[in-house]
């Protein structure tokens, strides 16, 4: 049977919550905004605002409402109406404006399945053909619950929802791990470079303040910045090379998978990117991009960086993983990102990063950093594609399943 959204489902506004009121430090009230949706839809907490006025009730969250984002702001109109399910966690998640509340109306619609209709590939490009502005991306209530599709029976739906599951528990699982190596990375920098119990540092002599050998410097010490390329449209509709940007920048760091796009442009040789480089964000189009940055997992052959972006060469034998580790995890990238200027959108200007400076250890420590954590990256760099694949496969097997060219 093929119905409307609206038939069985209806969609609520949320709440224009005060800005005085908003803010980064985690009080456990946390806003939903769009930046909580993942491409290809589901919740992530990678972007976070929390709230600290009086909550109203009405709007408030509950674990399990499914809800879906109705502003987006990326080029490619990545997440826009896409479906996620509120998290079961003690956080308090609150109705922002521009989140959708999907209200069920209909006792033989399966939320699980439901949800999956909202990361659907047809309904996004339907949403996404049907929004509305330039350089940031609307939908409304209205617009999604027009959209149709195929509604079985409802034991089927739940079956459809349980086969799907699987995948997101892989995806989840992989990404727990990740943030454990890379919390264990973060230790272990921690320990040597803030807490000065490096290797050998019983011996070493203080000079000025320093350990021997140690110096404050810039990231331009460390590293040359080498910008991305420009592209247009045409560029990212299909091509051999794939092009990562601004998307793939995880806020505050680190790098997201999904978010790379087609590429038929003629980079220069040294815009191209393999497993290892570091990238930087350029622009502040969201809270916590510019001048944070990411250790690439393995890419394909010939990925090139967009303008948005740029890859921090290392200068005499610096490893790359301490380059990110400094940003990261020595807070480089927090004295570097405040340097972004402009008006409605903030971009980083590579010859102010003279102006932010850290503490350097000599090469060799450096190093020695780099072999203890490299493991640690190739495992990232395992969940990494295995979230990727474990993605693909879901994308693949969801419009199966629901044409019943597979049955469940």
């Amino acid at each position: 049977m093929r119905v409307k959204l609206g038939d069985i489902a209806s969609i609520k506004h949320g709440f224009a919550f005060p800005g005085e009121s908003i803010c980064e430090d985690d009080n456990g009230i946390m806003l939903v905004t769009p930046g909580n949706f993942s491409i290809g839809g589901g919740f992530q907490e990678d972007k976070c605002k929390f709230y600290t006025g009086e909550v109203p009730r009405d709007y408030v969250l509950n674990p399990g409402d499914l809800i879906v984002t109705m502003t987006d702001l990326s080029k490619g109109i990545d997440t826009l109406g896409y479906g996620a399910l509120v998290p079961f966690s003690d956080r308090i998640y609150l109705h922002n404006q521009r989140i959708g509340l999907v209200e069920i109306k209909s006792p033989s619609v399966d939320k699980g399945y439901l949800v999956r209709v909202l990361q659907t590939r047809e309904y996004q490009r339907t949403i996404a053909g049907t929004s509305s502005g330039s350089t940031v991306h609307h939908t409304s209530p209205s617009k999604i619950e027009s959209y149709s599709f195929e509604l079985p029976d409802l034991e089927t739906q739940r079956r459809i929802a349980g086969v799907l599951s699987a995948y997101d528990e892989l995806i989840e699982n992989n990404r727990k791990q990740t943030k454990l190596l890379e919390e264990a990375a973060q230790r272990l920098y921690k320990d040597w470079f803030v807490d000065l119990n490096f290797p050998g540092h019983e011996t070493t002599p203080i000079h000025n303040g320093l350990p021997e050998g140690w110096k404050m410097g810039s990231l331009l010490d460390i590293a040359e910045v080498i910008r991305g390329c420009s592209y247009s449209s045409d560029e990212i509709a299909g091509g051999e090379k794939m092009l990562i940007n601004l998307g793939n920048l995880a806020p505050f760091g680190g790098f997201r998978t999904g978010y790379e796009k087609p590429f038929s442009g003629k980079p220069r040789p040294d815009q191209a990117v393999a497993k290892g480089d570091v990238i930087m964000g350029l622009t502040e189009q969201a809270t916590g991009l510019a001048g944070y940055a990411a250790l690439l997992p393995s890419v394909p052959e010939g990925s090139v960086i967009s303008a948005d972006l740029v890859k921090l060469a290392p200068k005499d034998s610096v490893p790359s993983e301490f380059i990110y580790a400094l940003l990261r995890f020595g807070r480089l990238s927090d004295l570097i990102s405040p340097l972004a200027n402009g008006t409605k959108i903030k971009h980083l200007r590579p010859e102010s990063l003279p102006r932010a400076v850290a503490l350097l250890p000599n090469v060799e420590l450096m190093r020695r950093y780099a072999e203890c954590v490299g493991p640690l990256y190739d495992g990232i760099d395992t969940c990494q594609q295995q979230i990727a694949a474990a993605r693909e496969a879901r994308d693949r097997l969801l419009p199966k399943l629901m044409t019943s060219e597979i049955r469940v």
